[in-house]
């Protein structure tokens, strides 16, 4: 049984990074989404919050799951028995980064093997803090989030507006 680890903070989670599940879900027999802690960057929604979103995204995919996980990717992986490492790519530069973690992670771990998944065009264009930018000012993001979060999104930037 193959189970790999799609991690990152999704603060918020994206269509793009729905997109990745969907399609990496069909690569292995468990994915399983690692809701991680990002030290470099200051979320808006709790790691609760953040799971909680993603479940109710992806519940009519039998083999996913949701958890959320602190420490290194790596540790986490040998937790759950898992040896593969699902990441998305949306330009050169990610690949430049991507390809030094995942040198890193093989240091750390020779199981664990990181698969890659290009992402399709609609979605290479942006990330959460650029829709998170975006949002703060007001604006229609339902293209880039599902529907549930753009609502949360707009809510908590009210939320901060007005105390």
């Amino acid at each position: 049984m193959i189970t790999a680890v799609f991690p990152g903070s999704f603060d918020p989670v994206t269509r793009g990074h729905l997109d990745l599940i969907q399609r990496a879900s069909r690569l292995v027999d468990h994915l399983i989404v690692a809701v991680m802690v990002n030290t470099s960057k200051q979320p808006l929604f709790t790691m609760d919050e953040k799971v909680a979103m993603i479940q109710q995204e992806v519940q009519d995919l039998p083999n996913v799951t949701v958890q959320a996980a602190t420490g290194l990717t790596v540790d986490f992986m040998t937790t759950v028995n898992a040896t593969v490492l699902i990441r998305g790519l949306r330009n050169e530069q990610d690949f430049g980064y991507e390809r030094d973690i995942a040198w890193m992670n093989k240091s750390l771990n020779d199981r664990i093997e990181t698969v890659c998944l290009i992402a399709r065009p609609p979605y290479a264009y942006f990330s959460s803090s650029l829709i998170k930018e975006v949002a703060k000012m007001g604006a229609d993001i339902s293209e880039y989030v599902p529907t549930a979060v753009a609502q949360k999104l707009h809510q908590r930037f009210q939320e901060r507006r007005h105390g």
